[in-house]
């Protein structure tokens, strides 16, 4: 681990974007407390997987909070997540896959979203992902951890819709976030604009390596 000094500080492959396990844990744990819920939809019974070979996001910040959602069998649950904002992204090389299992004398398929390819990445404005798990090599720039919610003033805000995350818990923000070699399980996604240079969509039978995205 390289120093942390304000404005610069760099850790590799860690679970959740710019959580430490300890404060991912409390965050996450405030959230369940007041039943905070992160998407302003009900999220599906599917989550998804996204790789990139960069994302460069300005303004960010994030904060614990839980989706609630619906299993495949229509049963109501809820995700804890890490909710990553971005007032501007731009992410090259963008994969996503999600899996539809078990269907009859189908078996898996899987869906494959790709864009952002060469010189023409993807660019999004108040981009919100609500994060399960993740790992990347990050780089951070004027990072602030444990700042109430509602002062993160430095990302696109917390949600509003169906959003109602405790606006006194815990939250980090940076002016800028620098991810590589990002993998990703997500359940929901949103943004103001999502730009998507190149898009390519493909239904393959089966899942696993070689069929998703990782």
């Amino acid at each position: 681990m390289e120093s942390q000094v304000r404005g610069g500080t760099r850790w590799k492959r860690f679970a959740v974007v710019m959580v430490p396990s300890v404060a991912a844990t409390a965050a996450i744990g405030v959230a369940l407390a007041q039943g905070a819920l992160a998407a302003s939809f009900s999220v599906s019974g599917q989550s998804f997987k996204v790789t990139t070979d960069k994302l460069v996001g300005t303004g960010f910040s994030q904060y614990g909070a839980l989706d609630e959602g619906y299993t495949l069998s229509g049963k109501k649950t809820v995700h804890p997540v890490a909710v990553s904002a971005f007032e501007n992204a731009t992410i090259t090389n963008l994969c996503q896959s999600v899996v539809t299992p078990n269907i009859p004398l189908i078996g898996d398929v899987t869906l494959t979203l790709k864009a952002g390819g060469g010189d023409k990445p993807v660019e999004a404005k108040n981009l919100y992902i609500d994060i399960a798990d993740l790992k990347a090599d990050a780089t951070f720039e004027d990072i602030d951890i444990g700042v109430a919610a509602k002062d993160a003033s430095k990302g696109p805000g917390m949600k509003g819709g169906g959003e109602q995350s405790n606006p006194y818990g815990f939250a980090q923000q940076a002016t800028k976030a620098t991810l590589t070699d990002v993998k990703q399980t997500a359940w929901a996604t949103t943004a103001g604009t999502f730009k998507l240079s190149g898009l390519s969509m493909k239904l393959n039978v089966g899942s696993g390596k070689g069929v998703e995205c990782y």
